[in-house]
């Protein structure tokens, strides 16, 4: 298999660790991250003023010349699957989707195939130059299975490595449309009583709280406020329903993302979104608040009512600012138009 090289120098004042020196050091051009570099380092790929090393905590001077060979990428052992996309974006580096509801993104045990990772192996083909040394798509952030909108995929390892650092910097664009019970009100007694709930200017829902997997149940996340990982959640209300209102549409935008965010956040703060088996439950409505049809269309909605409307990022390649809209898909568009 062919191979490139990467030379560079240590520069001043190096960390303790080769590892982290040449971590700190490698070009950016080369986009290579620090999991990859630890990788290349374990298998005998770095060389320090030409005597290969595989110690990660080796000590290295300043001035070290250091060259790390990169091997091609390999081909990767996920099958591609011809699954129609609905591509909103798509270059050399990048690729923006509209995940349909009821697609998982990335294969598990419980989902070895038919996932949007088997359908963008099919759909990029030889575009794929690389992610961690081998062909695949660079998943970087997943909307859950029974979540639709959009998600960007990294196409190569300088877009993967760029984009990671963006949504570990929380500075990725993420706005969210739900449906949910109750409206979530700076005036509600209740809701002033939520241990992590606060209110921001224009009657903004700020929810900040640690999340963590659930002690009993490994499907589910659990609200903490020691241990776990910070979490932040805000949402306003676009529109309600009923009369009185008993439902709300809200917007709700992310300033971290851990798994089930929104979904647990809305529900701690008793607003739980409407068909989410997990977290939402089903509620009784207050008599006459909606029409039959609507309290049908509601107890009838097999999924949670949540879509990835809007995505923003920084092109991690061109540098170019990026932003997509996705509108509602059929199903939540159709509960809305019954209840509005």
């Amino acid at each position: 298999m062919s191979s490139k090289s990467v030379s560079f120098v240590i520069g001043e004042a190096p960390p303790a660790r080769l590892d982290k020196a040449i971590a700190r050091d490698v070009p950016v051009a080369a986009a290579l991250s620090r999991t990859r570099l630890a990788k290349l380092l374990a298998e005998g790929a770095v060389t320090v003023d030409g005597v290969v090393v595989h110690d990660p905590k080796a000590r290295v001077a300043e001035g070290a010349a250091i060259a790390v060979t990169v091997g091609v990428a390999e081909e990767s052992h996920l099958v591609a699957e011809d699954i129609p996309l609905d591509v909103i974006h798509e270059d050399a580096d990048v690729i923006v989707v509209n995940k349909p509801a009821g697609i998982v993104v990335h294969p598990a045990p419980g989902s070895p195939a038919g996932t949007l990772v088997n359908a963008l192996m099919h759909h990029c083909g030889d575009d794929l130059s690389g992610v961690g040394g081998m062909k695949r798509p660079g998943i970087v952030h997943r909307i859950d299975k029974d979540t639709s909108g959009l998600l960007v995929v990294a196409k190569s390892d300088k877009a993967h490595h760029g984009l990671a650092a963006q949504f570990a910097a929380h500075t990725v664009e993420r706005y969210y449309r739900a449906l949910v019970y109750g409206v979530p009100d700076a005036n509600d007694p209740r809701l002033r009583g939520v241990k992590g709930a606060s209110f921001e200017p224009g009657n903004v829902l700020k929810m900040t709280t640690q999340l963590s997997r659930h002690k009993t149940d490994r499907q589910r996340q659990a609200v903490l406020f020691q241990g776990g990982r910070h979490a932040v959640t805000r949402a306003r209300v676009v529109a309600r329903y009923g009369t009185p209102a008993v439902l709300a549409q809200v917007e709700c935008w992310l300033e971290t993302g851990r798994t089930h965010q929104i979904r647990v956040h809305m529900a701690h703060a008793g607003h739980g979104l409407i068909g989410d088996p997990t977290y939402g439950g089903k509620r009784k409505l207050a008599r006459g608040a909606l029409s039959d049809a609507g309290v049908a269309a509601v107890a009838g909605f097999g999924r949670q009512a949540l879509h990835a409307a809007v995505l923003g990022f920084v092109h991690p390649v061109s540098g170019a600012n990026m932003r997509f809209e996705a509108p509602l898909p059929a199903d939540f568009a159709a509960l809305l138009d019954i209840l509005g």
